[in-house]
């Protein structure tokens, strides 16, 4: 029988427990455990970035975490960008830039564009590129994904925190 252990930790703003075997990991326990698909599985490796979450406030590859390193941490993962049923300014974003495509990098790159922009509100292109070029898109060129990146932290600049989307 495989011994279990007991974490604790808040996702998206909500606390979880949970006993989970040494070798899960975060990305299957969010997937699986919480039912939060949003983080979506690629390489499984760390590469391809699709895994991406924020623990702590700052992003990591949860393919490659496990969930008892988690412990006692704050999670967020695309789930927990939206206010109810306002969008966040980069979803809306991305949204009406047409940066997300197939969308199966589109979690992680949110998440990520989410860290830079508590980071560094009013970063210029090469910064965007540069923070989202460990998200692989094979999609967009990654010039529609700068482009919401931006629009969106022009809009959190001038204050305006969420839009809807019909």
């Amino acid at each position: 029988m495989t011994e279990k252990h007991r974490i604790e930790l808040v996702v998206n703003g909500r606390r979880h427990t949970a006993e989970v075997e040494p070798r899960t990991l975060l990305v299957d326990f969010l997937r699986d455990e919480l039912g939060l698909k949003g983080t979506h599985i690629g390489c499984e490796h760390g590469v391809c970035g699709a895994c991406t979450v924020l623990l702590d406030g700052r992003t990591i590859r949860s393919c490659t975490t496990f969930a008892v390193q988690a412990e006692g941490a704050h999670v967020g993962t695309v789930e927990g960008l939206a206010d109810g049923p306002d969008l966040h300014p980069l979803q809306d974003e991305f949204w009406d830039k047409q940066a997300l495509q197939c969308g199966f990098c589109t979690p992680a790159m949110l998440l990520t564009a989410s860290e830079l922009l508590e980071r560094n509100p009013d970063p210029t292109p090469a910064q965007v590129r540069e923070a989202v070029s460990g998200n692989l898109c094979r999609c967009t060129g990654y010039q529609f994904i700068t482009e919401a990146v931006l629009a969106a932290a022009a809009r959190m600049r001038a204050g305006e925190q969420t839009g809807a989307q019909a």
